[in-house]
């Protein structure tokens, strides 16, 4: 715009659990000397059937030798942690942060909570407010919608992103679309690249135009994720440097009052047979160049912390 073989623990921000149709496993833990939890044991689900009790640890042992006691001493893994040793170091004296997130398992982490100006990649929101409009009044796009929605999404173009804000009825339309959302740390501006958000919101957002549970159609997903997938050429940066199959927005805001860069990037990547989705807000880069060349080595750096996790 010019205007984390080992077994992991995601963070108490993030943690997910994942359940298999299947088979279901119980994990029987202990606590450990220093209070922690580890690894005594596990059973699974044989399948439909007679299920046998589970003893407790505490319970008189059956006539016989006793059963060996599988332990585990793998270590845990902090995501947030991990993230934050893999990015800070490439942060240098800008602002950055970064949200991260493995679609399939629900493994992710943040590094950073502030707020940034959003630059171009509002336009996503924008788009995902009017679609979530259509919705609610039971249409479809109109064809001036559909033409301003594709140059908005891939061509990054400012005029169409001030008439779809307007559509979508301003600052107010947009904050009362992503309160449905679940956008929490992200306030409209009317001039719209100043909008202000969060990685994390970013990502609440991102899994609104690519996860299932989400208050957007699959049609209006397909769409939106089409565009993202289609961005003119002079735009192939960003978080799509993390990976391959991606969709994307960027935005890119020189600052008046400092000379400084506003570069953000968010979308969708897959690496190592895995989809992830990644945001990345920085502000105070000396260029476009260079803020976009540390804008990727963020992502790369976030995929491969959740990569190294499995």
């Amino acid at each position: 715009m010019t205007p984390p073989k080992p077994k992991t623990k995601t963070s108490t921000k993030m943690r997910t659990s994942v359940l298999s149709a299947s088979v279901t496993t119980v994990f029987l833990l202990a606590g450990s000397v220093a209070g922690g939890m580890y690894l005594v044991g596990r059973w699974s689900d044989p399948g439909p059937g007679p299920v046998a009790s589970v003893s407790s640890a505490a319970a008189s042992p059956a006539p016989g030798p006793p059963a060996p006691v599988v332990t585990s001493e793998e270590p845990e893994v902090d995501l947030d942690a991990e993230l934050a040793a893999a990015v800070a170091p490439l942060a240098g004296d800008s602002g950055v942060s970064v949200a991260v997130l493995d679609s399939a398992v629900g493994a992710g982490a943040v590094y950073g909570n502030g707020t940034y100006a959003t630059a171009s990649i509002v336009k996503v929101d924008i788009l995902a407010a009017l679609l979530l409009r259509a919705q609610d009044q039971e249409r479809e796009l109109t064809a001036y919608e559909r033409s301003r929605s594709v140059t908005m999404i891939e061509n990054s173009d400012n005029d169409a992103a001030t008439a779809l804000l307007r559509t979508i009825g301003g600052t107010t339309g947009l904050d009362a679309a992503n309160s449905r959302f679940g956008l929490v740390g992200t306030t409209a501006a009317a001039a719209w690249g100043l909008t202000r958000t969060t990685a994390a919101d970013q990502l609440v957002l991102l899994k609104t135009v690519f996860g299932t549970h989400s208050k957007l159609t699959e049609d209006s997903r397909a769409y939106l994720q089409g565009l993202m997938r289609n961005v003119a050429a002079d735009q192939h940066w960003g978080v799509s440097a993390a990976g391959s199959d991606w969709a994307l927005k960027n935005g890119w805001m020189p600052r008046s009052a400092t000379g400084l860069w506003d570069i953000n990037s968010i979308g969708r990547v897959k690496s190592n047979g895995h989809t992830y989705l990644v945001a990345v807000l920085s502000t105070g880069q000396q260029t476009m160049a260079t803020g976009i060349e540390r804008v990727e080595s963020v992502a790369k750096a976030a995929v491969g912390v959740l990569d190294g996790a499995r």
